[in-house]
Formats: C-alpha cells, structure tokens, sequence
C-alpha cells in the first residue's frame, strides 16, 4: 500500500460510497470518509491547511457569540 493521500470526491448514496473519477495508480488503500455539508467550503482547495484553519478558528472565536444571534441571520440572506 502507498503511503501518498490521494484526495477524490464522491457521493454517499443507499448505504455506498460512489466515486465521481477512479484512482488510476491504487490498488489497495485504507480511506477516511468525510461528510461534508451541502455549501461548505472546502478550505484545502483554497490553500488552507488544518493547522492555518484552527489559528483562524481560534482568532474568529471571539466574534462567534454575535454571529450566532438570531437576528444577524437576515445577514445570510445577503
């Protein structure tokens, strides 16, 4: 087995995890599956690692209690 991540997406459907490409160079490999909400953003992608995103997790916290008033959902709308 390799010890190289390979990142592919895929869809969870009926009990089964279907694919959207084929890994072309993995024969066998153990995988970790993440669900990931429908509009999240996918911060790797964005050149984001996990540490850089719990520094800004951690920087953003002290806002956390406003955000998460009801009244500033009219903002979500926007």
């Amino acid at each position: 087995m390799s010890t190289d991540s390979k990142r592919i997406e895929g869809i969870y459907r009926n009990g089964k995890i279907e694919l959207l490409e084929t890994p072309t160079d993995v024969d066998e490999a153990r995988v970790i599956v993440t669900f990931v909400s429908e509009g999240s953003i996918d911060l790797v992608d964005r050149g984001m690692d996990e540490t850089a995103a719990a520094n800004l997790r951690a920087r953003l916290q002290t806002f956390a209690e406003d955000w998460d008033r009801p009244e500033m959902a009219a903002y979500d709308a926007l």
